[in-house]
Order: C-alpha cells, then structure tokens, then sequence
C-alpha cells in the first residue's frame, strides 16, 4: 500500500468503550447547541429573526461535528462518509461539506494505542521482529490507519491497523449518529437514510474483518494474474490477523494527481478501470465496491495500476451478473421492453409498480449507460451526465409513492459505477467504454 500525500495528522486516543464513544456524541451535540444558543442571541439582539437551519450550519458547528466524528472513527465517520457520497445531493449544501471533509480528515492514533493494539495482536516483544517500525501512519481513514515497516527478514511492509472497539460499537455508532443527525435538524425530513444505514453496518462488518480483506487480496491477485497492467499487494499472512493487515509496501502516486497526465495516458487509465469493473461483474462474480480515489494509486514508471483496500469486496451471484448483461444489452439496443424485464429480474421494480414510476426508473437507467451507446470514445470531461442523473435520481428519490429499495447489491454496484464515473470526469477521460463492453456480451466469454 502507498502512502497517501497529506498534511501532519492529529493525534488523539480513539474511544473504544461504548459509554466512552456516546459521551462523544453528547459533547458533540452539546457543542452545537451551545454555539446555537450564541449565534441566537447576536441575531436576537441584532434584532432579527434566527432560522433554526441558520444557527445549525454555521462554521462553528460544521467544525464541532467534522472534529468529533474526525476523533471517533469508526462507524460514527463512516455514516457521514457514505451520508455524504451516497446523498449529498439531497442534503443542504453546508452539511454536505460538513460530511465531505470526512473523507479525508481522520485523526491518527498515538503511538501507545498503536504499539497496545499491536501487542494485543502479535504478543509481547512484537518489536523484535522489526527493523523501523513508523509510529507515524501513512494514512488514516474511518476503521483503521497504515503504518509502514521492514521486518529484520527484509521485507518491506504496510500494515493496516484496526482502531480498537471499531467491531463492537458499529450497530450502536450507526444508529446513535443517525439519530443525533435526525434530531439536530441537520438532515431533511424527506430523505429516508434508512438504506444507507443497513449498508453501513454490513460494509463495516465485512470491512472488519481483516482476515477476511487478506482472503480478498489473494483472490484478486489470482484473477488478474494475467493483467500485468494492475498491481495487487502481496499478503503476508503471518502478520495478518482480524485486527491487523500486513500487506507489501507498494509505491505510486494518487490517482487524481494524474489530472494534468498527457490525454492519452488519462484515457488508458480510465479504459483500464472501466474493463476490470466488467470484468468484476460479468467474468469474477466479485467486485471491489469502495469507490474512493484513494483505493487506487498509479506507478508512474511501469505504468500500472495499483489496487488497495478490498475490505469492500462483495460477491455477485450468476444471475445477477447475467440481468445486468442482458439489461446493458437492451439499453445499447434501445429496447425498452427488454429493458423492462431485465429491470424486473433485478428487483428495481415489479409488475404492481405504477407505469410512470417504471418509466421514470427506466429513464434514469437509459441515462446512467449513456457511455455504452455512444460509437467511439465517450468524453466523461465535456458531459452533463452525472448533473442530470442527480437531478432524475433526485426527482424520483423524493417522490414518497415510490419509495422502493433496490437489492443491496445494486446498491454497491451503483456506488462502484458513480465513483467511476466521477473519476473518469475528474480526469477528463476520453473512453470507448461501448468497444470495452462488447466481449463481454460474447456467450463464450
């Protein structure tokens, strides 16, 4: 795993116990309150008329509530983080940058967390087995952070350490920042998070369980053994254990940082993530479902493609695979009754579905595979695409006679595809993705 280019991390001792992480929350809730009541009492005296919204989206607050979701990791950071990926279109502008700076603001834990967790795990005197072992993390994010090292055998290490109490307190975490958010005001009535909720326990549970990434790893490296243009860390599995990863240090740059890369190496990087999400979904039957930049990083000498962070791998049965062929097919077709069943098998709808609630779902899918039928390269950096699939997803997210969770395994695939298209956007990418597709519609494949 490569280190990622930020700014000196804070410090500070993640809360394992549950009485510890929901005092948390009670500061944080007390704060905000507390900065609510100032803020009220200027404008009172200024003689004006505070807004409720007004006096929760103030800078101070949004400070107050990224720093103690920031300090709590774990699934208290989590939920914002996939609050604000997965509907920050629905939220006001402020608490979506609120949630945003989530993504990359994690507090580091101190070293004598560090060197407990790791006793815990690999027994005392664990130090014996190191050369340097950098107490100073690579990088931090919501359930663990990475630290580099070199065993006295020579290798040359990342190891991906789990805060301590992240497994135990998920349920609780979710549900207890769900419902401050609720209370707080600071979400709207209309949108139902509910979905988001369960997907967050589940994806955390799975994204605990470090043996279970290290299985992910090998798997992956075994099915693009014949791809040398991806890179997939190498596990060392006798370091590995439920709490900590240790996998093989591999140096690249971020991948957005290729912004400014020659068009034609941008359009080859691009190509490369959009095949191997096919390949994921239509050949493996298991995909990488993160779709965080920071999941991929780029060899700027050998070319390739380096892949991190499986903890987010799901696995897809056949036949979703195959109505997800048969659906691409008959939208590239423009065949919208094939189109219908397709979506059907799916489960985004069924036959007691109301005609323009189908139709609109039809619309939005027509839209999300506009790349596919297009002849020639699609330019992801010129498109209003994803403006419009907000504004429809949008539409019908609020339409409450349509209120239908899809399958949760199109939820991760709809993370995994927008995150894609994001990053094709942000690099301006020039893709073929309808040339990139067509093997895969080939029965014999």
């Amino acid at each position: 795993m490569a280190p990622k280019s930020t700014p000196e991390r804070s410090s500070s001792a993640v809360p394992s116990s549950r009485l510890g992480r929901l005092m948390r929350l009670g500061q944080m809730a007390t704060g905000v309150a507390g900065n609510m009541l100032m803020a009220g009492a200027r404008q009172l005296a200024d003689g004006k008329r505070p807004k409720l919204s007004d006096l929760l989206l103030t800078p101070a607050n949004a400070r107050k509530i990224t720093d103690q979701l920031a300090q709590m990791r774990g699934a208290a950071m989590k939920v914002g983080q996939l609050i604000s990926m997965d509907a920050g279109d629905l939220l006001p502008p402020e608490m979506a940058a609120i949630l945003a700076r989530l993504r990359s603001d994690g507090h580091a834990m101190p070293q004598r967390q560090v060197q407990a967790v790791l006793s815990a795990n690999w027994g005392a005197g664990w130090q014996q087995r190191f050369e340097p072992f950098s107490f100073t993390p690579i990088a931090a994010a919501s359930i663990g952070q990475v630290h580099r090292a070199t065993t006295k055998d020579g290798r040359d290490l990342a190891i991906k350490i789990q805060y301590p109490g992240v497994r135990k307190s998920i349920s609780s975490d979710v549900n207890n920042v769900a419902s401050l958010l609720r209370i707080s005001g600071l979400l709207p009535k209309t949108l139902d998070i509910a979905p988001l909720l369960l997907e967050a326990k589940r994806q955390l549970h799975e994204e605990a369980d470090y043996q279970a990434e290290g299985a992910h790893l090998l798997r992956f490296a075994e099915l693009l053994a014949n791809a040398p243009e991806f890179v997939v860390p190498e596990l060392h599995a006798d370091l590995t254990t439920k709490n900590v990863l240790a996998m093989g240090f591999v140096g690249g740059v971020p991948i957005e940082s290729m912004l400014n890369a020659p068009q034609a190496e941008r359009d080859r990087i691009v190509s490369l993530l959009v095949r191997l999400l096919f390949r994921e979904l239509f050949e493996f039957g298991l995909m990488q479902t993160d779709p965080n930049f920071a999941n991929y990083q780029y060899d700027m000498q050998s070319k390739q493609l380096i892949l991190l962070d499986f903890g987010a791998t799901r696995s897809f049965a056949p036949a979703f695979g195959q109505a997800y062929r048969q659906l691409t097919a008959a939208a590239i077709a423009g065949n919208r009754a094939d189109m219908t069943q397709a979506a059907m098998a799916i489960g985004y709808f069924d036959e007691h579905t109301q005609l323009r609630h189908q139709a609109a779902v039809l619309d939005m899918m027509h839209l999300a595979l506009e790349p596919l039928r297009v002849k020639g390269a699609f330019d992801f950096g010129s498109t209003d695409m994803l403006q419009r699939l907000r504004e429809t997803g949008m539409a019908l997210g609020l339409d409450r006679d349509f209120w239908h969770v899809p399958p949760i395994d199109t939820l991760f695939l709809h993370r995994k595809l927008g995150g894609l298209y994001l990053l094709a956007a942000r690099l301006k990418a020039r893709v073929n993705v309808r040339q990139l597709v067509q093997p895969f519609f080939n029965p014999t494949h």
